[in-house]
C-alpha cells in the first residue's frame, strides 16, 4: 500500500512558478514509475508527466514540455513537479501517482489557480 500526499499548490499570477511535491508512503517507493495529472475545472483528468524508478526517464504531455519539469528523490519518497511560466489554463487539481505492473495509487490533489 503507497500513500501519496500532495502539496505546493495555490494562488499564482500568470508567468509565475511553482514546484508541487507528492511525498509517499512505503518503503518500496523507488520501484514505483510516478506522475502527475490534472483535472480543470469541468474536464477530465489528464496526464501531466511521468518519471521513472531511477528518475533517468521522463515523459511529458506535449502542452507543458516546455514549462514542466518532474524530477524525484528516491531517498527522500518525493516526487516533485517544477512548473515555470505558468498559464490560467494550468488552473486544475493536480493529482500525484504511483504506478507498479497492477498497482496505482493516488493522491488527493493539490490546487493549482492561475491568474491573469
Amino acid at each position: 500500500q503507497v500513500q501519496l500526499v500532495e502539496s505546493g499548490g495555490g494562488l499564482v499570477q500568470a508567468g509565475g512558478s511553482l514546484r508541487l511535491s507528492c511525498a509517499a508512503s512505503g518503503r518500496t517507493f523507488s520501484s514505483y514509475r510516478m506522475g502527475w495529472y490534472r483535472q480543470a475545472p469541468g474536464k477530465e483528468r489528464e496526464f501531466v508527466a511521468a518519471i521513472g524508478w531511477s528518475g533517468g526517464e521522463t515523459y511529458y504531455a506535449d502542452s507543458v514540455k516546455e514549462r514542466f519539469t518532474i524530477s524525484r528523490d528516491n531517498a527522500k519518497n518525493t516526487v516533485y513537479l517544477q512548473i515555470n511560466i505558468l498559464k490560467p489554463e494550468d488552473t486544475a487539481i493536480y493529482y500525484c501517482n504511483a504506478r507498479l505492473f497492477t498497482l496505482n495509487y493516488w493522491g488527493k490533489g493539490t490546487l493549482v489557480t492561475v491568474s491573469s
